[in-house]
């Protein structure tokens, strides 16, 4: 990626992320307020640490969408409102605030825990050069990543050795061949739940 290119990403993600958050606070504190009376176990608000830019970590902001006690999530049943921001994306919302920050940006590889990218070696590392993303090519692939790995005998051998390796393959093509245009593309396929073309595949 050209600097003009990292400029022109980083201009449209402060902009846009600007924009939005003006436009879309309403909303979020919201679904924050219904978040807290029908799950009033935590906070509505979710922060974790994941790993950034250059293997750097940051707090990720998310609406909370599970409950917070081990016990609670073997018991009850996630209220219909929280599954549906949850089906909808709704809880990255907050996620904004990390993109007006510059520690993400709209589209990127998805911001990993500790122990996924931080630990990759060799040229997979150089996906580190990118700001994480709250959409991005490898995250359209893997929209149905969650019944994918509820379906596995094994979801997190499942994890590690197929969709893990796959997106960093990804990430990699998209850092080589970014495109601004394509960034728009992938943000559009993202909200509309459209499929597009990319690096030779169906995503």
């Amino acid at each position: 990626m050209s600097t003009t290119d990292r400029a022109l990403k980083f201009l449209f993600d402060r902009t846009v992320s600007l924009a939005a958050l003006l436009f879309l606070w309403p909303l979020i504190l919201s679904i924050a307020a219904i978040i807290a009376l029908v799950m009033p176990d935590g906070p509505p608000f979710f922060v974790q640490t994941r790993i950034g830019k250059d293997a750097r970590p940051f707090k990720i902001i998310k609406l909370r969408t599970m409950f917070v006690s081990q016990e609670d999530r073997e018991t009850k049943q996630v209220p219909g409102f929280v599954r549906f921001v949850r089906k909808y994306k709704l809880d990255e919302l907050p996620q904004l605030w990390n993109v007006l920050t510059g520690k993400m940006s709209f589209v990127g590889p998805r911001p990993d825990v500790p122990g996924y990218a931080d630990n990759l070696t060799g040229e997979d590392r150089e996906i580190l050069q990118l700001r994480p993303g709250i959409t991005g090519p490898a995250s359209l692939k893997y929209r149905s990543e969650e019944e994918l790995l509820a379906s596995a005998d094994n979801p997190l051998e499942y994890n590690d050795t197929v969709i893990y390796p796959d997106k960093v393959r990804i990430n990699r093509y998209y850092l080589h061949h970014y495109s601004f245009l394509t960034d728009l593309e992938i943000i559009y396929a993202t909200v509309a739940g459209k499929t597009i073309r990319y690096g030779g595949e169906t995503i």
